[in-house]
C-alpha cells in the first residue's frame, strides 16, 4: 500500500483545471483545436508533478495518483 502523500495546493489546481479542460474538450466532435487545451492542461500538471516528486523524494506514480484522487474528490464535493 502507498504511503500517504500531501498534496500541494498548486499541484491540485492544475489538476483540477486540466479535469475542467477535458469535460470541455470531450462535449463535442473531437478536433484538435477542441482538444488542445486539455493536452496543454495535461502536460503541465505531468511536468510539475515530476517536479515536485524529484524535488520531495516521493515516487512520481504514487503523487500523481494521490493528486488526481483528490482532484476527483474536490470536485466531485464541488459538484455536491
Amino acid at each position: 500500500m502507498a504511503k500517504d502523500i500531501e498534496v500541494p495546493d498548486d499541484l491540485l489546481r492544475l489538476q483540477r483545471a486540466a479535469n475542467a479542460a477535458r469535460v470541455e474538450a470531450t462535449r463535442e466532435t473531437y478536433s484538435p483545436e477542441a482538444w488542445r487545451p486539455w493536452v496543454e492542461a495535461a502536460a503541465v500538471v505531468q511536468n510539475a508533478v515530476a517536479e515536485h516528486a524529484a524535488e520531495a523524494g516521493v515516487s512520481r506514480y504514487e503523487l500523481e495518483m494521490a493528486v488526481k484522487k483528490a482532484a476527483r474528490e474536490a470536485d466531485e464535493a464541488e459538484a455536491g
